[in-house]
């Protein structure tokens, strides 16, 4: 009976919990907290996006190697890529400024106009996709001290209170102290994520680039060359032939 009576028994309550600390931290500590919330936030926004737009850009470059060079011309190789293709945004910026060159009233080599619109071709997607990087860098650069700026509230009331109350008792401070063990914590549960995603995207980000710059000295030399060079592409698999069928008994 005893044993049933003290398992039905409400538990105590935390009073040193993440709530009661912010409750006692006042608007300093949540002012903190939901800073860091949204930082939290952002990064993870920031990262699955980028993640997503990242992989488009990837599974287009895998269809250009497949199949854009087996097009019998520039145009109709850009007609059977994605409406927002990154390669097709490349590859009708370098046709417009292959018309555009003949217009020029004062000569230019070729090769360096072309060479010039698609290096800014290849420098807008590049800045695209770096697009909140930033955020990231900068979330994993300043969330420790805001996590920080909370602790130090937190020490400052604990020795307030001890200063108050005239000694150190453990139920003076473990509340501000705790408090700001969490901010802390916060801090650093934000700056870490941060920082992975961050190097993450940017390893990413720089294969893409590669990929890009490839593709766009490709295209410069089959432009200026009149597609006369252009890489190699493996030949398409042939069809399995349909197995001859089996005679018929007279």
């Amino acid at each position: 009976m005893l044993m049933y009576l003290a398992a039905a028994a409400p538990k105590p309550e935390n009073p040193y919990g993440l709530m009661e600390a912010l409750e006692q931290g006042g608007t300093i500590a949540w002012t903190v907290f939901l800073i860091l919330c949204a930082m939290s936030v952002g990064t993870f926004y920031i990262l699955f996006t980028k993640l997503i737009e990242q992989q488009k850009v990837i599974n287009q470059g895998k269809k250009v190697r497949a199949t854009f060079w087996r097009a019998a011309s520039l145009k109709e190789a850009s007609a059977k890529l994605d409406k927002n293709s990154a390669y097709k945004q490349i590859v009708d910026d370098g046709i417009k400024a292959q018309d555009e060159h003949g217009k020029l009233k004062d000569p230019v080599e070729a090769h360096d106009w072309l060479h010039g619109s698609l290096a800014r071709s290849e420098a807008a997607i590049n800045s695209s996709l770096n697009g909140g990087l930033a955020f990231l860098a900068t979330v994993g650069s300043t969330s420790p001290f805001i996590g920080l700026f909370g602790t130090v509230i937190g020490i400052y009331r604990a020795l307030i209170k001890i200063g108050a109350a005239g000694q150190a008792s453990i139920d003076a401070v473990a509340g501000p102290v705790g408090e700001a063990l969490i901010m802390t914590a916060l801090g650093l549960a934000v700056a870490v994520p941060a920082v992975l995603a961050y190097n993450f995207l940017q390893r990413r980000n720089k294969s893409i680039a590669e990929q890009l710059n490839g593709f766009t000295v490709d295209l410069l030399a089959y432009l200026v060359s009149d597609g006369a060079v252009k890489p190699t592409v493996a030949a398409a698999p042939a069809a399995a032939a349909k197995p001859a069928a089996a005679p018929t008994k007279a």
